[in-house]
Parts: C-alpha cells; structure tokens; sequence
C-alpha cells in the first residue's frame, strides 16, 4: 500500500513537469511569461523586443514536448487578448473621437490600403509559385498576426468542403495545413514589423522628444486652461452687472477673483464693474480676444499678487471622489450660488481644462477651487476629496464591459453572396465597446474610472499571457512544417508583411507627414499586432501609440476576417 502512494506521489510530480494538467500548464505560463519579461529587460544596441520574447520561448518550450492543457490554452489566448484590448479602449476612449477626427480617416484609409496590398501580395505569390490559394491564406494571416482571420477561414473551409461532399477528415486536414501555415509565417509576421519600425525610425531619423512634444501640442484640448490678468478699461462695462456683461459668454470664460482698491473678493453675479478694477480671468486659448475686447488689455500681474493680498481667499485642488456625481455638468452642484466659492479648472488625465458650466464631470476629476476656507471645506464634502477612494480599481464596468463586449463581437454580420456571416470576434467586441464606456459612460452615468496602474496591470497581464498561449500552441508543429517545405511560407510571409507595411509607413510619412508614434500606432493597428504595440511602448516610452492603434483596429480587424473568408471562398470555387 505505502508503495502505490509512493508511486501515485512520484507521477503526480511527474505530471506536474511532464503531464497536460491544469497544475502543469499554469507552471509552462509562469515560466515562459516570467523568463520572457526578464530577457525583455535586456537590450542590443539600445533595442529590445520586449515581452515579444515570451511568444518565442513558448514556440521553444512547446517543440521540445512540453504541452499544455488545449481548452485551458484556448482560454489564456482568448481571455488575455480581451483584457489586453479592453485596457486599451478604456484608456483611448475618452480621446478616441477627437483623435479620429484629427486625421482619423486618413488613418483608416491607408490601413485599408496596407490590407488590399497584402491580399495582392498574398494572390501573386500564389499566382506566380502554384502554392495552393487556401495554404496562403494561412500564410497571410501569420504574417499579418491575424489570429481571428484564421479562425474565420478556418470555420468556413471546414464548412465549404463539407456541403461540397468532403469528407470530415479531409475538411479537418485542410484546416490543420491552413493553422500550419498560420504558425511558421506568424513568429516573422511579428519580428518583420518590429523590424521595419525600427527600420523607419533610422531612415527618417527621428527624434523622440521632439515628435511627443510634437504631438503633445497637437493633442493640447482647445479648452485648455488659460489665466488673464486684465484691467477693466472698456467704457461699455463701466457700471453694469457682472451677469450683463457676462451674458451668452458664460461658457468662455469665468472671473475668478476681483481686485478693487488694494481689496480682493471673489465677484457675484451682481457685482457692479467699476473703471480701474482688475480681474483675474480662466479661459481658452481661443476666447482670450474676446475677453480682452470685452474688459481690456492684460496687466502684468502675477498669480501670487492675488494670493498676497488676498489672505482670507485661498486655493485648493480637490478630488471628485465621488462616483454620484459622474455625468453631471458642472453647473448642476451650484458650488458658487450655495457656497460662494469659485471653481477655476478642472483637471483631467493631467489636462487643465476651463470650468465651464456645461463640462461633465467624471469621477477621478480634481477640481481647483477659490474662497474661504470654511466654504471650501464644505464643497470638500460636496464632492467627496478622498483621493484614497481612487486607488480601488472599479472592477463591475470592466466585467460588464467585457460581457458585452463578447456578445458584441459573437453578432453574425451577413453580406451578399458570403455564406459565412463575418463576426468583430473576441477581439473587436471587447474594444469597441471599451472605446464606448470611455467615451461615453461619464454621460450615461456610468463610471469608467480605473487607476493608471490598474489599467496597465490589466494590460500587461492581458498581453502576456496572449503571446505565451500563441507560441506554446505553435511550437508543436513548427519545425515539422518547416521541414515539410514550409520553409518556403517563411519567404512568402515575410513578403506579406514587410511590402505592404513598407509602402505604408513611408507614404504616411512622406505624404501626410505623420509623426512618427502615429505610424506606430497605424502599423501595430493595421496588423492588428498587439505585439507590436507593445514593444513600441516599451521601447519609446508613451501611450500615444495605443490611441492610433484604437483608431484603426476595428477596421482592420473586421476588413482582416472578411478577407481571409472570400479568399478561402475563391479558392474552392
């Protein structure tokens, strides 16, 4: 008896490092992740491919017979992919609308071109060398890292040949050469676009800190907060109102503070102008003409010169901690009617901006207010100012959003002639509607926020377990494919990805004059190549690129599935 509980111990151990269980699969993660961010840590020449190491140890571990638990590695691939992806749409979605109309079209369009040019690409190989049409299509979507695509092909080969009088086993072996054609083109799919953005960074030598200054400036909000200091001169003012001067203006600019005869006090709606009185003013940028025709020119005074003088006013930053008030505009908690205490910016993601009666506030907002300390205590209490409350990630509209996500992305999308309806999959579903909540869950009241760390945890999380699933799933068969001629779609995947890709970036920066995170964020998106998006994180140091990669990724990835569908449909016609 002591000896088959010593030997049922001794293969339990056994199974642990050499079995297909649950217990052995979560330790090939652990492993291939934790080995692969370390060696992501080193650099040649100042380069390095970051956490797209962990996608080639696992292509390693998997061809030396070390196997994981299929249904469990289909989980980690599908379910880090969702989490890597909703991350990134909760953080580009409050931005995603004004980036796409800052040249959002225009980034579209040549995403859509690199797709036509790599479907070229893919039918002159197959014209030129014989492959078989329906092998270069999982050529192509190795070599554009288009895991859905292939999936999408997949499904409708096995289901074609079928209702054409195939066999199951012949559709599955099909469908097996189209997956094994898929892993020998994709670990170059991912190095061939890492590399060319390394390339293009050379050829237009770029330099970093100029091109995020660059963008920086460009993405500035035209709201943005703006201080004035100006002195009451206009003759038409001289008298009246502060509300009948104001007027239609109220979302222009606010008066935060008067100064009148060496005195400073924070003016009401019935304050009468007088000639002579200064007034310090928040506006935009562009409204400061019009605050000057309306009062006068500016005076050379500092922000301190109000505080000097002023000692019973102060000024403090306080944190909307308060998960009520998201969605409601400003005006809707009458800070200045019930307290008398003016607010003067608003802060968001490290962006002022003017507190204008309509702005909608969201949880995690500061707001910089002006007046009496008892009164401001009291707005404190308003709006919750416990900025502890901020660091708990809000964890139901993540999950919510996910549960929509997949729902959004199981919708079948039928076109004419097509008989495999198209589908976002598990991928476009999530992002999307992550872009959705970011954008808009602040106006439908629903709370969004998540701290900084909590996000890039999610992501970091998300996209390393996606690429240890990839490569622990290729590796089985790589070599062998290798060796049975697939050497062969190593040539054909690597033209795929590096011609179309090429021709982009040089025509986004030659043509439109992109900057050079934005042609990032187009190659990284029209690859649909998370890998690619995060080695340019780590390896330039911003999430500017995670915006472009947003704007273009649904596209792309609905335009991807649709093409690898109508070209398996071609080929057996």
């Amino acid at each position: 008896m002591a000896n088959f509980a010593a030997q049922k111990q001794q293969n339990n151990d056994m199974n642990l490092f050499l079995g297909t269980g649950i217990a052995h699969t979560i330790l090939l993660f652990a492993v291939v992740i934790g080995t692969g961010l370390l060696l992501g840590k080193f650099k040649i020449k100042g380069i390095s491919i970051g956490s797209t190491w962990i996608l080639f140890l696992g292509i390693l571990v998997s061809h030396f017979g070390f196997r994981a638990d299929p249904i469990a590695l289909e989980f980690m691939k599908d379910f880090g992919l969702i989490l890597f992806v909703f991350s990134i749409g909760l953080q580009v979605g409050p931005g995603f609308f004004q980036s796409f109309r800052k040249g959002g079209v225009t980034m579209n369009l040549l995403a859509t071109g690199m797709i036509l040019l790599a479907v070229l690409v893919t039918l002159a190989i197959h014209w030129i060398t014989g492959e078989s049409l329906t092998t270069m299509v999982g050529v192509m979507s190795g070599a554009v890292t288009n895991t859905p695509g292939l999936g999408a092909a997949q499904q409708t080969l096995l289901d074609a040949l079928t209702a054409n009088g195939s066999t199951a086993a012949a559709a599955s072996s099909a469908a097996d050469e189209l997956a094994s054609a898929y892993a020998v083109a994709y670990p170059l799919g991912v190095l061939g676009v890492i590399f060319l953005v390394i390339l293009l960074k050379s050829i237009f030598k770029v330099d970093l800190k100029h091109e995020q200054e660059e963008l920086e400036k460009a993405d500035k909000p035209a709201d943005s907060a703006r201080r004035m200091h100006c002195e009451v001169q206009n003759p038409a003012v001289f008298g009246k109102r502060l509300s009948d001067v104001v007027g239609g203006n109220s979302d222009k600019f606010l008066i935060s503070r008067l100064m009148r005869n060496g005195d400073i006090f924070i003016p009401g709606p019935d304050t009468v102008l007088e000639q002579g009185d200064k007034v310090l003013i928040v506006t935009s940028q562009p409204n400061v003409e019009t605050v000057r025709i309306i009062f006068g020119e500016e005076v050379p005074l500092h922000l301190d010169d109000w505080v000097r003088q002023g000692e019973h006013i102060i000024s403090r930053r306080l944190a909307i901690s308060k998960s009520g008030l998201t969605g409601k505009h400003l005006r809707e908690l009458h800070i200045r009617n019930d307290y008398g205490v003016t607010v003067t910016r608003v802060m968001r993601a490290g962006v002022e901006l003017v507190a204008r009666p309509g702005l909608i506030l969201q949880m995690g907002d500061s707001i910089q207010v002006v007046g009496t300390p008892d009164a401001i205590d009291q707005v404190a209490r308003l709006v919750g100012n416990k900025p502890e409350r901020l660091t708990h990630p809000n964890l139901v509209p993540i999950f919510l959003g996910i549960a929509l996500g997949v729902i959004f992305g199981s919708i079948p999308i039928r076109f004419p002639g097509i008989p495999q309806p198209v589908r976002l999959g598990l991928a476009g579903g999530p992002l999307i509607i992550a872009i959705l909540l970011g954008h808009f869950g602040p106006k439908w009241r629903i709370t969004t926020y998540t701290t900084l760390s909590a996000n890039m945890m999610l992501r970091e999380i998300g996209i390393s377990f996606f690429l240890a699933a990839v490569g622990l799933g290729a590796g089985e068969g790589f070599v062998s494919a290798l060796l049975d001629g697939g050497y062969w779609w190593i040539l054909y995947g690597a033209l795929i990805t590096l011609i179309p890709v090429l021709l982009t970036g040089l025509v986004a920066r030659l043509a439109f004059k992109f900057n050079f995170y934005q042609i990032c964020g187009l190659l990284s998106g029209g690859t649909t190549d998370p890998a690619v998006l995060a080695f340019a994180q780590d390896a330039y140091g911003t999430d500017y690129t995670s915006v472009n990669y947003a704007t273009v990724y649904p596209l792309t990835m609905f335009l991807r599935v649709l093409a690898a569908q109508l070209m398996v449909l071609f080929a057996i016609a």
